[in-house]
């Protein structure tokens, strides 16, 4: 073999052996933060430590408690839901303040934060999506900008001036007008890139034409919230920057949502917050008229109990529930909370909530769940359909307000969409796997186990 080729072999070995190394680095620091996170507390108070643990327990169960009676009631009962859910965790932390232990629960509560980050990005060194540098600019770009997104993002920016600069058409989009035709009529008279600056919903339907027609798809974040541009890693406060992928981009594969013939980019919800977004009111005063609405939709007689199965799993007597395009991260993952690591999984998440009464709240300061009664539940599926007894179901999908018959069918489109986005993106988020596997972290830390080399299958 010429010496190309053993260089070659060579510098693969040193690679894999770097990343190896750095996975069992990582392990080692979870082993240690996690018994750093048991000691430190045994250590402070000894065996007592128990009864403290079991004090900060029973101040999130009465914290959520107290939510819920803020949720679901109205009058007195929602005063002292508001007063619970204040002076509970207050309390608690009162009384570890009193007797020495405030500094010693946050430094646990650190480590175990530390140790369960490491313990997770220890057995996935990383997703990467594939991407494909841009050789050619596009010769005939098209975005479409919505003026009235993010309280006017689009003229705070020059982001009209800036495109055009850029080479491309600019259409602007007039109340009432509809975003799906005028994006069809751009791909037939040649454009050869669909760009949107806007919100998401708007960002999902210009998204579905660019699928169909197999066309690059720049995504500008002029909306309020962005949650779509967060996950491809653009800077949200620069919209501006994202016209670099015209010119200086990669490209990535990235899936789609459907719920029946309807694409998101983000999610479709269905049940409590679907039918929030229905009243008049919501836009204007969200959390107002949330207040007012969710305790008839959470025990009243109107109150939605939907029924979902997420491939072979089935989960009844549901009042709300959320289909993403992929998963989405914990929300108490110390790394990327409420985010989806990658885009390109295949596959949907699905997170459901089941809360009847006090006893199920208190139970969610768990975390979520398996298929079973009570709390919040977590699964992934390629597959899900969500039905009521009710012809018809409200959905959010992206934060827009639809009307689809029951039952709906969610599915994903792996690949569906090519995403151009710029070489340079601040907020790439690195993955960190799925719940953190301690027996496999051990192994890994001992040196008695390579990443990947072996398969499994972990808890959702």
């Amino acid at each position: 073999m010429g010496r190309h080729g053993w260089n070659t072999r060579e510098s693969g070995e040193a690679g894999a052996a770097a990343v190896h190394e750095d996975s069992a680095g990582r392990a080692r620091l979870a082993v240690l933060a996690l018994l750093g996170s048991i000691l430190v507390p045994l250590v402070a108070a000894g065996l007592r430590s128990v009864l403290w643990a079991l004090v900060g327990i029973a101040g999130l169960a009465l914290a959520a408690v107290g939510v819920w009676w803020t949720l679901a009631h109205t009058g007195v009962v929602r005063a002292l839901g508001v007063a619970l859910s204040v002076t509970a965790p207050t309390a608690a932390l009162a009384l570890y303040a009193t007797f020495g232990m405030l500094g010693p629960a946050l430094l646990s509560l650190c480590l175990w934060l530390l140790a369960v980050t490491a313990a997770r990005t220890a057995l996935t060194p990383g997703h990467t999506a594939s991407e494909q540098v841009v050789v050619e600019a596009p010769r005939a770009p098209w975005v479409l900008m919505n003026p009235r997104s993010g309280g006017g993002k689009v003229g705070r920016f020059d982001l009209v001036e800036k495109a055009r600069a850029a080479g491309c058409r600019v259409a602007l989009l007039d109340a009432g007008q509809d975003v799906a035709e005028l994006t069809r009529q751009a791909a037939t008279e040649g454009a050869d890139l669909l760009a949107v600056a806007g919100g998401d919903g708007t960002q999902a339907l210009v998204a579905e034409v660019a699928a169909l027609h197999d066309l690059p798809f720049v995504v500008i974040p002029a909306g309020t919230r962005n949650h779509f541009a967060l996950d491809l890693g653009l800077d949200r406060d620069d919209p501006a920057a994202a016209l670099e992928a015209l010119t200086h981009g990669v490209e990535l594969r990235i899936d789609l949502g459907y719920a029946a013939d309807r694409v998101f980019v983000n999610n479709a919800s269905f049940g409590t917050y679907a039918s929030v977004v229905t009243d008049p009111a919501y836009r204007d005063a969200k959390a107002r008229t949330t207040l007012r609405t969710l305790p008839g939709l959470l025990t009243g007689e109107d109150a939605p109990r939907l029924r979902t199965r997420a491939d072979r799993t089935y989960v009844d007597g549901l009042q709300a529930l959320l289909v993403s395009n992929n998963p989405y991260g914990r929300a108490v993952d110390a790394a990327h909370p409420g985010r989806r690591e990658r885009l390109d999984s295949g596959l949907l998440g699905v997170v459901c909530v089941q809360v009847d009464n006090t006893a199920q709240a208190a139970r969610m300061v768990r975390g979520p769940r398996g298929p079973r009664p009570g709390g919040l539940i977590r699964l992934s599926a390629g597959e899900v359909v969500v039905e009521a007894d009710t012809d018809a179901l409200p959905v959010g999908i992206d934060g827009e307000h639809v009307v689809l018959p029951s039952p709906v069918v969610c599915r994903s489109a792996p690949g569906a969409l090519r995403v151009r986005v710029p070489r340079r993106r601040p907020g790439t988020p690195r993955a960190g796997g799925t719940a953190a596997d301690w027996p496999r972290v051990a192994r890994l830390a001992l040196g008695r186990l390579v990443p990947g080399r072996e398969q499994h299958v972990t808890a959702v």
